[in-house]
């Protein structure tokens, strides 16, 4: 196997042109690493760039840019992402422990495409779309299109993520991530769920964007249980309609976190109580 640094974002994309599906690319190395020392991956080339100058860059006019390269402790500690992402910063706070959050990145977190990924209904809820870029130009693609299956994306061999844009929360409006996990930190999710409400002065919900982890073999947005908080109020009839909209989109499996049947008796419960949380976020 050959190790290739990448000095710039031009180098990098030559490299991946180069070697195309047998290139891996590299970055804070937390999935990549682990999976090749489990015999996961056998990779021709490590195409290294973690060094690459301007793709951990964070902007805020209009609508939120993360640079592929910004860390899960980055996302965490950013002011503007704590007040227009809070759910993307507590996310961030909760991959691994703070040894992972140092190095991992959100680009790699996404690349990675692990059904129970922290990082992604967040971003969902956000409305990420990507940066994808590759010698011959750019394209720009939704998070909900990106992420195909288990470990499996939308990203072609030759192309690299370099950014990531998102929405920001509008006035009037909250969000929340919840993760139920055997243990308070350092855990793989059992369930994960991100919730953006946005409500009215009468107290309806006129926006809903609700994303699940770890019930699927990928995240994702639900729109049937958006669909039922639409209109509705902060009422244990709406929600617990949403509620089961939610368990009816679910395809959760068994594995040594949790059995489906686990997962499914907390999604009620869990979207219940984000909910709640968001109403008490906006009347505050």
């Amino acid at each position: 196997m050959r190790f290739c640094r990448a000095q710039s974002l031009e180098g990098a994309l030559a490299l991946l042109g180069e070697w195309g599906a047998d290139g891996c690319l590299l970055a804070g190395g937390t999935d990549v690493m682990v999976q090749y020392r489990r015999g996961e991956i056998a990779p021709g080339a490590l195409i290294h760039i973690e060094g690459i100058d301007g793709l951990s860059a964070i902007s805020t006019n209009g609508r939120t840019a993360v640079g592929a390269l910004a860390t899960h402790a980055r996302l965490a500690a950013d002011a503007d992402i704590a007040r227009r992402h809070p759910a993307v910063a507590s996310a961030a706070g909760l991959v691994g422990g703070w040894q992972t959050q140092a190095v991992g990145t959100v680009g790699g977190n996404i690349c990675n495409a692990s059904p129970a990924a922290d990082l992604a209904p967040p971003l969902l809820v956000a409305d990420a779309h990507l940066t994808l870029a590759s010698a011959s130009g750019e394209r720009r693609l939704p998070l909900d299109q990106f992420l195909i299956d288990r470990r499996v994306t939308a990203r072609r061999p030759e192309e690299l993520l370099t950014a990531i844009d998102l929405d920001p929360l509008p006035p009037g409006s909250a969000e929340i991530y919840l993760k139920v996990g055997r243990r308070g930190a350092m855990d793989v999710a059992i369930v994960g769920l991100a919730l953006r409400l946005g409500l009215r002065d009468d107290g309806t919900i006129h926006s809903a964007r609700l994303a699940v982890c770890s019930v699927a073999a990928r995240p994702r947005r639900v729109p049937e249980a958006e669909a039922a908080l639409l209109g509705a109020r902060l009422e244990a009839e709406a929600l617990a309609a949403a509620g089961q909209a939610l368990v009816a989109a679910a395809s959760p499996i068994d594995d040594g976190r949790a059995t489906a049947s686990y997962r499914l008796r907390l999604l009620p419960g869990l979207l219940a109580r984000a909910a709640m949380r968001c109403g008490e976020a906006v009347r505050r």
